[in-house]
């Protein structure tokens, strides 16, 4: 099986990493995909470049041969959508069992993406919960597709909906870059590549 996780990572850190990591434990996952979005459609854009964005990426997890960093959606023309991604996995790996990591937050926007029912046909759909996060009820299109069995999710290629609760650290991207323009020390909130990368490109200033 192999994990999807997706973000603009502006920059990576910390609560990114921990998570992706757990997450891989946690299914016995073969390894976890990182995909920088280039161009997100239900966000504003990035602060840092999409160039920066994935270097900043492959210094963090070059110690990491688990954590994958995955730059096609940066090398795709337009708006970056889960569907074209999950595609193209899906013809990489026709024979796995792809899961993709959605935030219960993203989750409660889920029937908004792009092509959102037909991405179960291409990936199980697991939700990273915390506790006492809120979530909208589930339609009947996520109900017949729920289970609470991890093994039907190695079983099967696609088309589950898994909740996943987590060790979710409370760190935030939008809090580092405001720290830095603030000119507060960001460390161990992120790897300290990163943040001398951050410093060596003034980024966040």
């Amino acid at each position: 099986m192999i994990g999807i996780f997706g973000g603009t990572f502006d920059p990576i850190h910390y609560g990114h990493l921990r998570s992706a990591l757990e997450l891989k434990e946690l299914f016995e996952l073969d390894h976890v995909r990182l995909i920088p979005c280039a161009q997100p459609v239900h966000r504003d854009s990035p602060m840092a470049t999409a160039a920066q964005r994935l270097e900043m990426l492959q210094l963090a997890t070059q110690n990491q041969t688990d954590l994958i960093v995955d730059a096609q959606e940066l090398q795709r023309a337009g708006g970056s959508y889960t569907f074209d991604t999950l595609t193209a996995l899906r013809l990489d790996y026709p024979e796995t069992s792809l899961l993709l990591f959605v935030g219960s937050d993203a989750f409660n926007e889920f029937t908004t993406w792009f092509h959102w029912r037909e991405l179960f046909d291409l990936a199980h759909v697991v939700v990273i919960t915390r506790p006492n996060a809120a979530l909208n009820p589930l339609s009947e299109f996520f109900k017949i597709r729920l289970t609470a069995d991890k093994q039907i999710l190695k079983q099967q290629l696609a088309g589950r909906l898994f909740f996943q609760q987590i060790t979710q650290l409370a760190i935030s991207a939008t809090a580092i870059r405001g720290m830095i323009a603030a000119q507060q020390n960001p460390r161990f909130l992120l790897p300290d590549a990163v943040i001398d990368y951050i410093f060596q490109h003034q980024l966040y200033f």
